[in-house]
């Protein structure tokens, strides 16, 4: 049940004019100025000796599936494959597990749903990295990542030290986090703890899809099992591959706006789903509007937006970084006229 990576005593190669199409999901031609890889947080400490967050601090990578890498990049680029996962702790009806930042997040929830620890089994098929959920806060079918959160434990590229950040210090918030505000591009993730539970699982099936999904099977009472292959089988029915068909996963936030907003909206279409949430607030899914507003399957040269599933916008094949990040403005424009809803990018725009 347990491995995790040892530090290295290796000197991380540091790569001129380093090809990132293959390191990104949507395909995009891009090269970074210098590249690194780091596998271990010895890696990190030796390149802060070598000065290399001195001049001027990288771009972190992960799984290269939540950027829009627009063309050269003369910041240096580090990627993070700091990788393992341990249990560290238990009681009669918790674990407490550990992951490397580096660790792909769909892997991991399959092995905790394997060891049968719950709550993360709605978050199953999420592309990325475990370093990338806690600063994107990852959310889906009910659930949100600070709801398992315990710690994680970062690099401070200014300063070379490492420090642990509990949940209160991460300042979550919908798809939001400290490390996309104060602290973005000054920190590495190196590793996350999350509290799972061992017996009584909480179930979370409510949210609309997945619910229909589990009565059109025929199950009435879900264990974590049935909700994470039913998650997996919705996910794939409206996500393309990446393999298959460069994207990005969601383009935008689902946004939040005050219920005045919903109203007219209402009015027009009495089929628009929403969420309630706290206050006034309600969230409205970003795919419903795109899709309203033309948007769902349309394609302008080599990039267009996905035929399933209106909040993927798609590489059909030779496409660059502009061409998508124009494509995304066109959408957002879109919206706004027809909604007055400003969609703001859940991809991080990278240029």
């Amino acid at each position: 049940m347990t491995h995790f990576s040892v530090k290295s005593s290796s000197h991380p190669q540091i790569k001129q004019n380093f090809d990132l199409t293959s390191f990104n999901t949507l395909g995009l031609p891009s090269k970074a100025a210098r590249f690194v890889e780091v596998s271990s947080t010895d890696h990190l400490l030796k390149l802060h000796e070598q000065a290399f967050f001195k001049e001027k601090l990288p771009f972190v990578l992960g799984g290269g599936s939540n950027v829009l890498l627009k063309d050269y990049l003369d910041i240096p680029v580090l990627k993070n494959s700091i990788s393992g996962k341990k249990v560290i702790k238990q009681d009669e009806n918790f674990v407490w597990i550990e992951a490397g930042a580096g660790e792909n997040w769909h892997k991991l929830v399959s092995w905790a749903v394997e060891q049968d620890f719950g709550g993360i089994e709605n978050l199953a098929l999420i592309p990325g990295t475990v370093g990338a959920a806690p600063i994107q806060n990852i959310g889906a079918y009910g659930v949100e990542l600070e709801q398992v959160f315990e710690s994680l434990e970062l690099f401070d590229m200014r300063t070379g030290k490492l420090h642990t950040y509990r949940r209160e210090e991460c300042e979550f918030g919908y798809r939001d986090s400290i490390f996309k505000r104060e602290l973005k591009g000054q920190v590495i993730v190196t590793k996350v703890v999350l509290t799972l539970t061992k017996t009584n699982h909480i179930i979370q099936s409510s949210y609309r899809s997945l619910n229909d999904y589990l009565r059109e099977h025929n199950i009435t009472q879900p264990v974590i099992r049935d909700i994470f292959d039913a998650v997996v089988a919705i996910r794939r029915s409206k996500l393309p591959d990446p393999a298959d068909l460069g994207n990005a996963g969601s383009f935008f936030k689902n946004p939040v706006v005050v219920r005045s907003v919903l109203e007219p909206i209402l009015r027009e279409y009495c089929d628009v789903p929403y969420y309630e949430m706290e206050g006034e607030l309600v969230k409205i899914p970003a795919g419903w509007l795109i899709e309203k507003a033309g948007w769902k399957g349309r394609r302008v040269g080599n990039v267009g937006t996905y035929e399933n599933q209106a909040l993927v916008i798609v590489n059909h094949g030779g496409a660059t970084g502009e061409e998508v990040y124009e494509h995304a403005m066109r959408i957002k424009a879109s919206v706004k006229k027809v909604f007055g809803i400003d969609l703001v990018p859940e991809v991080n725009i990278v240029q």
